[in-house]
């Protein structure tokens, strides 16, 4: 059995940044930062047996505000200094009607049509409604990481919620 913890990047793995008080993707390396405890935790986890696996909206290129080379490069810089077993894209907007965009499941499915991952027995970890929604049609457990975010909530509660990818694999890894 192939268990996986999806990850959502942005305010998962590193810091989302905050403009009218809504949460926004770095747009160059300059600007990634890794949150406190990310890398640790991701050890712990693939220590575990967890695939890692990092599934991530990103409309700003359908938008034609963010280029491909600086996605890959801020990807080039996650993978090089995290252990990730992959970093798999949506790069639609939502009037593209696409099945990989969250809350849709489609990243997640077809990831685990991939590599055999039994979803039942798999984790999404977010920090906003799509990724609880997504993790949810998957069919997975999912964690909330709470920021307090001022947008609608999950269609249905999330298992667990907490304050950042160090409490939610301290969950996972003791649940």
């Amino acid at each position: 059995m192939v268990r996986a913890v999806f990850l959502d990047r942005d305010g998962v793995l590193n810091r989302s940044l905050l403009r009218r008080g809504l949460p926004h993707p770095p747009d160059t390396v300059e600007e990634l930062e890794i949150l406190d405890g990310v890398k640790e935790a991701l050890e712990r986890l693939r220590a575990a047996g967890y695939l890692l696996i990092v599934v991530t909206n990103q409309p700003d290129l359908a938008r034609g505000t963010q280029s491909l080379e600086r996605l890959e490069a801020i990807h080039a810089c996650l993978s090089e200094t995290l252990t990730l077993d992959e970093i798999r894209v949506c790069p639609h907007d939502d009037a593209d009607g696409c099945r990989c965009r969250k809350p849709l499941p489609g990243l997640l499915t077809e990831a685990a049509a991939q590599h055999g991952i039994d979803l039942a027995a798999s984790w999404m970890v977010g920090d906003r409604w799509r990724d609880i929604d997504a993790g949810h049609a998957a069919g997975c457990q999912t964690i909330l990481i709470d920021y307090g975010y001022p947008e609608r909530a999950p269609s249905r509660a999330p298992d667990y919620v907490c304050r950042s990818l160090v409490e939610a694999a301290d969950w996972i890894l003791t649940g």
